[in-house]
């Protein structure tokens, strides 16, 4: 029955709604009249609630009945929580949180467990432990330019790392600190088969962020993009096999790897031309937002990798930290970097499906700015005459624009869908702009469609497969920095606000579906992608799974086979979980004792998930079925300890529990 009452009130409402006509600009529309041919009790919910026909249209657009699953999945970075946020769509439900770079005692990241530490501690900066990050722009790995499913990287920003998600489990399996850099905000990006994941850089410093005098700015400090080479048989970022690029101490923004007609090229962005270095202490000088802002251009740094990676593998590269840097001078003479102008302040850098075009948004302009790759090659193959102050070819502005689109106030980042549209976030304007790209997407392009207002402060904006060579269309995410009066008064800390927009219909007509709160911190981009490209493993291989090593533990148990061994001080441990029991269920120490305990969940149906939290001792491990964990601490604390498991898995789940017995 109810069933047919949603088939009923679709048809109706389509009726109503002219095909679901779009909300450009939001106009006050009556509420749906207890009589308005719906069934009865159908009508009467929208009546008394208000609900006009687009809002009832939304709601069944984002509809997911219980048992049925979500079309696509999107993966959003989680700022400054240093994790990521998995989101089915179009339900806007949060299906995960994948724990990255900070502890998350859910899945027990970092509570103990050697393989989480082991991989944590991958990211430390020197001699210091670091123990959250800010992600920024998650990364799917691809395959011929499409998303393949496979892995998944993040970056954190805030100490130059990059994060390994295997999509089999979507568990992080390994942190890399850029031994040169400090900051990076423009990774991770992929190339199109994943070769190299893709991190640029931000803030300027001396290469391996050692100390130089602000006053030797210029000569002493330096941006750093770096090629992490990745191995897809392992599953790792293969270090050395990476090289660096030195560039100039401008700070890099974003950057985008090129695809087909632009394989083999990366594309970032630039601001601080004028190469500020801030007011100081005595206040003399501009601050930096106004020192980084005064030139018209800033430079788009256009990058040939492929000819980068055989200038590294010839070994024209000096060795600095434990990785091979392509000097900047080296680059420059090699044919490696080129730059062109771009409007000041830019932020977002998008290469569009065919990878024929990329498109800039400058924060301070109205307008995005669109350059032809075909050009781009021609002006290098003309010989640039043009040099910045630190010799890099200069290609002339308007050699290599295609065109500029006048969107708005505060353009900066642009998706793409299957229709030859373009969509651009306005921060000023908090609005989505669609606009036409020209030949050979459309015949009458190069201008706008029309705007969506939304709520509020868009930053960045993601479409279904939109960073791919063939998006789906259907909807785009609005990334908005601010929520102001959209959610219940929550106190001064305020959610973010994800909105979920149907771009379906052509020209104009774009509609909001849906008001998601994020409120576990600010985040910054995301990826979309089809459900059913996801194939991640209902249960783990085998019993005694190692996830990080991604094969059976040498220390995994199997039933009979418990038990606790004593040599010395030291006590090593073979346990076993299943429901509704841990074998053996006590264990008695002595104060000082060093411990080994191995625990393997020999569960083998779905979701039967158990945890082992130790009182007293910051314990607190997920065992998911067939997986294998070992904790290793010191007994210093003398007393009676208990241990249970955190997950409700049967109804004995109470009498989960096991007691460790440590004597003074």
């Amino acid at each position: 029955m109810k069933r047919t009452v949603y088939v009923v009130l679709l048809i109706t409402l389509l009726v109503l709604t002219g095909c679901n006509r779009a909300q450009q600009t939001p106009t006050p529309q009556a509420s749906l009249p207890a009589d308005a041919g719906l069934p009865q009790s159908a009508a009467a919910i929208a009546a008394e609630r208000g609900l006009t026909p687009d809002d009832v249209a939304a709601a069944l657009k984002t509809y997911v009945p219980t048992g049925k699953y979500d079309d696509y999945v999107m993966f959003a970075s989680g700022g400054q929580s240093g994790q990521i946020l998995v989101i089915g769509l179009p339900s806007m439900r949060i299906l995960k949180l994948i724990a990255v770079f900070t502890p998350e005692s859910w899945q027990g990241w970092g509570y103990g467990s050697n393989e989480s530490e082991e991989v944590l501690n991958g990211g430390n900066v020197g001699p210091n432990k670091i123990r959250w990050g800010d992600t920024h722009h998650p990364a799917l790995s691809e395959t011929a330019a499409e998303y393949d499913g496979n892995f998944l990287f993040i970056n954190d920003k805030a100490n130059a790392r990059i994060a390994v998600i295997d999509l089999r489990d979507f568990e992080t399996k390994q942190i890399i600190k850029n031994p040169n850099a400090i900051n990076d905000h423009g990774g991770s990006f992929v190339t199109p088969n994943t070769e190299y994941v893709v991190e640029g850089p931000q803030y300027a410093a001396p290469i391996g962020f050692s100390y130089a005098a602000i006053d030797e700015y210029k000569d002493k400090y330096r941006g750093l993009i770096s090629f992490w080479k990745f191995d897809k048989e392992k599953g790792r970022i293969d270090m050395a096999a990476s090289f660096q690029i030195e560039l100039p101490p401008y700070w890099q923004d974003l950057c985008d790897a090129g695809k087909l007609e632009s394989d083999g090229w990366v594309f970032c962005n630039s601001f601080n031309t004028e190469l500020a270095t801030g007011a100081g202490p005595d206040g003399k000088g501009p601050q930096f937002e106004a020192g980084v802002s005064k030139n018209d251009m800033d430079y788009l740094h256009i990058i040939n990798w492929k000819k980068a990676e055989e200038v590294y593998k010839a070994g024209k590269v000096e060795k600095i930290n434990g990785i091979d840097v392509i000097r900047m001078q080296t680059a420059i003479d090699e044919g490696l970097l080129y730059f062109a102008p771009e409007p000041k302040s830019p932020h977002g850098v998008d290469v569009t499906p065919r990878g024929d075009y990329i498109t800039i948004g400058g924060k301070l302009d109205p307008h995005v700015s669109v350059y032809s790759i075909a050009k781009i090659k021609a002006a290098i193959a003309a010989g640039p005459t043009e040099k910045d102050a630190y010799g890099v070819p200069v290609l002339k502005f308007d050699d290599v624009l295609q065109a500029q689109v006048e969107l708005g106030l505060g353009p900066l980042h642009t998706v793409y869908d299957d229709q030859g549209y373009a969509y651009t976030s306005l921060f000023l304007d908090s609005a989505v702009a669609r606009w036409s790209l020209g030949e050979p997407y459309r015949k009458d392009g190069w201008k706008l469609e029309g705007k969506l207002p939304v709520h509020y402060n868009i930053g960045h904006i993601a479409a279904a497969e939109g960073d791919t060579a063939s998006p789906d269309g259907k909807y785009v995410v609005a990334l908005n920095k601010w929520s102001v009066d959209r959610f219940v008064n929550v106190g001064p800390l305020l959610p973010q606000n994800f909105q979920l927009i149907d771009i379906s219909q052509p020209g104009d007509k774009m509609q909001l579906l849906y008001d998601m709160p994020v409120g576990m911190a600010e985040p910054h981009y995301a990826q979309i992608i089809k459900a059913d490209k996801l194939h991640a493993w209902e249960v783990y291989p085998e019993v005694g799974f190692n996830t990080i090593a991604m094969a059976k533990d040498a220390n995994a148990v199997e039933a009979g086979q418990e038990r606790v061994v004593r040599n010395g001080n030291q006590v090593e441990i073979w346990m076993t979980v299943v429901r509704s029991h841990f074998t053996p269920d006590r264990v008695e120490l002595q104060k000082g004792d060093h411990v080994i305990w191995h625990l393997t969940s020999i569960e083998r149906a779905r979701d039967a998930t158990h945890g082992f939290a130790l009182s007293g001792y910051n314990i607190n491990l997920s065992l998911e079925p067939g997986e294998s964990n070992t904790i290793e601490f010191d007994a210093n604390l003398p007393g009676t300890f208990t241990w249970y498991c955190t997950e409700f898995c049967s109804a004995l789940h109470l009498e989960m529990l096991g007691y460790m017995l440590v004597k003074p």
